[in-house]
């Protein structure tokens, strides 16, 4: 039996235990059932970066929050896709089910990932780092049937109420049974060869307890055909929560296994710093992943070789098991503690361009089915990312205690915690190098007089790529602690609350780089320093009226580095350790009248980092600032409702060892980034849109090439058959934009949104 069907066997039977279960529950209540008019929910409790629950109306902090319906509308592809919609949000999700670049209010993104952001599942952090090269939160990360709703906070106290997030803090928030019922589903692509299969179930088993579980399964050859199986594997979620006299207590697992394909830059012309498109390369579709590739034979840390499948692309393995308890003590007192352990590891292989065109005299096919045939057309070295994910497997507590205090003329807020966190980072890195034809649809590798004999394309080994770069062996721990404490007062109108955070983090193990295709003891450097970090956050909120309220918030947070400071100064202790700090300073206004509802902040974020770049070999140390003005609102009339949002940064680079950057606009950072959503109810059907749009940025810091402004128009309808049987038809990037989310700073690649995909999906509710 194939591991495919082997896995549709086990899916099949996940399926079957559902539907067993779900016959004996009574109906789940319609999925159109009227929401709150107020879409924005000013006046909903919210959990996330706040140290007990308390209201956005009375919360000193942006943040939004998403409910199934509202992610629905947007037709994310990913997880990331869905922060496309939450204003003051930069979220660059082309690379597919992870990798995305991700940020907020005008802080850099300067090499890749989510730096200064920290991505949560119920309230613990995925991965401590963000920003790890080749291994990012979001790979872990798959939104399904399991996802309640998202909590979104932008600045304010993520600089306090976690490690490593200044710049925001996104929580994706579980189901945990209250609700009894459940749904089986099936999605289809209509232009692109994908079939996903979803179930949830919720239900009591006791008046006391009640569990739940979802999951999906997916297979496919991707939205970026590649003629291969791109898409294999699925995720299962599960919890039991036990309700207590004092409070309640809840287990919960999750198993992820799913290969999905990274989308990196491809080959362009970039002409006086404008991005043009290649013959036979479309940046919406082109998929280096083909039938063609030969095993990709690569140095593990072991010295050994080992053959890999480039057309595994994104492989990663979670197993997590977490428990979180919140208990009265009596006396006021409550405890809520959350712990979670989790392995992760798995594979990154993806295809990078290291230039825009190759083409060696005497060219012949080395693969496919015009093998030994001569050669004529454009060719590129294509750069295989190849990277195992030996360990990034974590232990993660947070534990707080609150209490709050009547005294004469209101109520004193206070709470202490204490988080602990175990990360491993342990990758080894392989670069090699072929001879590729220039298509993106199912390329084949090439023989030249420039490639390695009986070696089908092959350009360079590992160690001869990029000046010996890129051969990597990291195995490190860090140890982080953070005692933090808040005190919020509430008296009448008025909201003041102030929290400090203290970090102190522990680094050790070790890092090596290969040479002459081999690991060698004599090059292996030791990691062992310690850094720490107090982080403050004051705020303010006065409520003029009942649906009226100003606010005003400083802070100043830390994100600690992992491996982007590696192969660079010594990390044994004897020099300093290079941090990343922020400092943001912001204000806005809530209003609520009638139907409509707004949301209004002006911010400024001052930034001071160390980098590396993977792709340019380049350390960087820049100062940024970032001052702008971000707006989320909502309108309701009848069947109509529109939310919306935008979110104006006018951004520079103040300081830089390069002297020439200093006072231009950091790459990638676009003026105006804005959001629209009409949805209209008629009937059983439900019709809307999402529109998200940026105007024109940079993709170099010296501000020579354009990434030019784009529009993206998704589509949907949903119609409701019958009480429990709903269908739905989206469509991502309706209208089959190009838009350009980065570039090489010498323009020869450059990356773009995914073209036109539609998607069907039939449900069935229990």
């Amino acid at each position: 039996m194939t591991s495919t069907n082997i896995k549709l066997t086990r899916m099949a039977s996940l399926v079957s235990l559902a539907l067993l279960q779900m016959g004996i529950a009574t109906a789940q209540e319609a999925s159109n059932q009227e929401k709150e008019k107020n879409s924005l929910n000013l006046n909903s409790v919210i959990v996330t970066g706040t140290p007990i629950g308390t209201s956005k109306m009375k919360a000193s902090v942006s943040i939004s929050s998403l409910d199934a319906d509202q992610i629905a509308q947007s037709a994310p592809t990913n997880a990331a896709e869905i922060l496309r919609a939450v204003p003051g949000v930069r979220a660059e999700s082309s690379g597919g089910e992870g990798n995305a670049n991700l940020t907020v209010r005008g802080v850099p993104i300067s090499a890749g990932g989510a730096r200064y952001v920290q991505f949560q599942e119920d309230g613990l952090p995925i991965m401590l780092f963000g920003d790890v090269a080749f291994a990012t939160p979001d790979m872990y990360l798959r939104a399904d049937g399991s996802l309640s709703h998202l909590e979104v906070v932008r600045g304010g106290t993520a600089s306090t109420m976690a490690t490593n997030s200044p710049g925001g803090i996104i929580n994706f928030i579980s189901k945990s049974g209250k609700e009894t019922g459940g749904s089986i589903g099936i999605t289809k692509g209509l232009n692109f060869d994908q079939t996903r299969y979803d179930f949830d179930y919720g239900a009591a088993l006791s008046p006391k307890t009640r569990m739940f579980v979802a999951g999906f399964y997916r297979n496919g050859d991707s939205s970026r055909p590649a003629g291969v199986t791109a898409e294999d594997g699925g995720q299962i979620r599960a919890n039991i929560t036990q309700e207590l006299d004092n409070g309640y207590i809840r287990l919960s697992v999750k198993h992820l296994d799913d290969k999905t394909p990274m989308n990196m830059p491809v080959p362009v012309k970039t002409v006086n710093g404008t991005i043009s498109e290649l013959p036979g390369i479309d940046p919406r579709t082109a998929s280096f992943y083909s039938p063609y590739w030969t095993r990709d034979i690569v140095l593990d840390k072991n010295n050994s070789k080992l053959a890999t499948n480039v057309n595994d692309g994104l492989h990663v393995l979670n197993n997590a098991f977490g428990a979180e308890a919140s208990l009265n003590l009596g006396g006021g007192w409550t405890l809520d503690e959350k712990f979670r352990k989790s392995s992760n590891s798995g594979r990154f292989i993806s295809l990078f361009p290291a230039n825009n065109s190759n083409t060696p005299a005497g060219m012949t096919y080395a693969t496919g089915p015009n093998a030994g045939k001569a050669y004529g057309g454009p060719a590129f070295t294509a750069t295989v990312f190849n990277t195992s994910i030996d360990d990034l497997g974590s232990t993660v507590n947070d534990a707080k205690l609150s209490k709050i205090f009547d005294l004469s003329g209101g109520k004193l807020a206070t709470t202490v915690g204490y988080f602990s966190s175990l990360q491993n980072v342990g990758l080894t890195w392989n670069f090699n190098q072929y001879l590729l034809q220039a298509t993106g649809d199912k390329p084949a590798l090439l023989n030249a007089s420039t490639t390695v004999p009986g070696s089908p394309g092959l350009l360079a080994q590992g160690t001869d790529v990029w000046g010996g770069c890129c051969n990597r062996n990291i195995d490190t721990q860090y140890k982080t602690n953070a005692l933090y404490t808040n005190l919020g007062w509430e008296s009448g109108n008025w909201n003041l609350d102030a929290s400090l955070r203290y970090d102190k983090q522990k680094a050790s193990g070790t890092y090596n780089q290969a040479v002459n295709q081999a690991y060698r003891p004599a090059n292996l450097k030791y990691i062992d320093y310690s850094v720490n970090h107090t982080s403050y956050s004051f705020g303010t909120n006065y409520r003029l009226t009942r649906d009226l309220a100003l606010f005003a918030r400083v802070s100043e947070g830390i994100a600690f580095n992992a491996d982007r400071i590696m192969f660079g100064n010594p990390l044994d202790g004897s020099v300093p350790i290079s941090t990343n700090i922020v400092k943001q300073i912001e204000g806005g206004v809530k209003w609520k009248v009638q139907d409509f509802s707004s949301f209004v902040t002006l911010f400024q974020a001052k930034t001071d980092e160390s980098n590396f770049e993977a792709t340019t070999q380049k350390f960087t140390s820049n100062s940024y600032d970032a001052k702008g003005v971000e707006v989320e609102a909502s309108y309701r009339i009848g069947a109509f409702r529109m939310t919306g949002g935008m979110t104006y940064t006018n951004a520079s680079i103040v300081g830089a060892a390069d002297a020439s950057i200093i006072g231009k606009t950091p790459r990638r950072q676009a003026k105006l980034v804005y959001q629209l959503a009409p949805t209209y109810t008629m009937g059983d059907a439900v019709i809307g849109a999402s529109l998200i749009g940026t105007t024109k940025s940079y993709g170099d810091d010296a501000n020579t090439i354009t990434l030019g402004g784009f529009n993206v128009l998704n589509a949907f309808v949903n119609y409701q058959f019958t009480d429990r049987l709903q269908g739905s038809l989206s469509v991502n990037n309706l209208f089959n934009t190009i838009g350009y989310t980065e570039v090489e700073g010498d323009g020869h690649a450059a990356r773009s949104i995914n073209g036109r995909t539609v998607r069907a999906t039939l449900k069935y509710a229990f």
